[in-house]
């Protein structure tokens, strides 16, 4: 089973046709990628309340398809009732927050606050991290025992960063996508971060799956690497073991 954990739904502002799920679950059917974890792109860019309560009906309707409850940091009120109002309902599996948008810097106090929601409300949370802070979420993970985090992008240009601060936290994950990559990036993180941590994500539909594909597919991964990377590891984090079909 491939689990991407890193998809959008819903229109963005990219000078591109990516608004619509089919979308999503065509670019799935071409890579064959089982299940995606999604987020709506509303609710990253604009307004959480309103982006979530749009994917929860998605969800209703597309088995393959899972969602990761958006929290904007500047509204944490708010974010809570987010969580409270979505986690139980089994189709949200994740948090997800972005910094970019809220206009929150990583290792803010805001930002932190909100990772703190997500450890008390049991889910693993999918941040952006795009620069060196990504080594201060090492900080943030000490000071919340039950969290789980997934450094989306894999720190992007501060990506052998990444790499350190997985080292120093068997909580802290790898997800690689990213529009531009450097060779070798993937097969690096591998060699040093334990295996379990290491994620598989597309940021589809804004980035063809292509990309994230040949990011890992470059690292020539072993059997094994394959397996937990592309959905053991998913699976595990995200308490999907027991399913196999999401058709059925």
């Amino acid at each position: 089973m491939i689990i991407d954990v890193h998809g959008h739904a819903g229109p963005w502002f990219f000078s591109t046709e990516v608004g619509s799920v089919e979308l999503n679950l065509a670019l799935m059917d071409r890579y064959g990628i089982d299940r995606q974890i999604v987020s709506a792109s509303e609710a990253v860019t604009y307004d959480m309340v309103s982006g979530n309560s749009w994917l929860a009906e998605v969800l209703e309707t597309q088995p393959r398809l899972l969602g990761y409850v958006v929290v904007n940091p500047n509204d944490l009120a708010a974010a809570a009732r987010e969580l409270e109002k979505y986690r139980a309902t089994g189709r949200f599996v994740g948090v997800k927050v972005h910094t970019t948008y809220p206009g929150q810097p990583l290792m803010s106090a805001a930002v932190r606050d909100a990772l703190g929601l997500a450890a008390e409300a049991g889910l693993p949370v999918l941040v952006h991290t795009w620069d060196e802070t990504v080594l201060g979420l090492v900080d943030v993970l000490e000071r919340y025992p039950d969290l789980r985090v997934i450094a989306g992008h894999m720190g992007g240009p501060a990506w052998r960063t990444a790499v350190e601060a997985a080292r120093r936290s068997d909580r802290l994950y790898l997800e690689p996508c990213c529009s531009i990559t450097d060779r070798g990036r993937f097969r690096y993180a591998l060699d040093r971060v334990p295996l379990a941590q290491m994620l598989f994500g597309t940021d589809s539909t804004l980035v063809d799956p292509a990309v994230a594909m040949g990011v890992v597919l470059e690292a020539d991964l072993t059997d094994d690497e394959y397996d937990h990377v592309m959905g053991r590891n998913a699976a595990g984090l995200f308490g999907l073991e027991a399913e196999t079909d999401p058709t059925a």
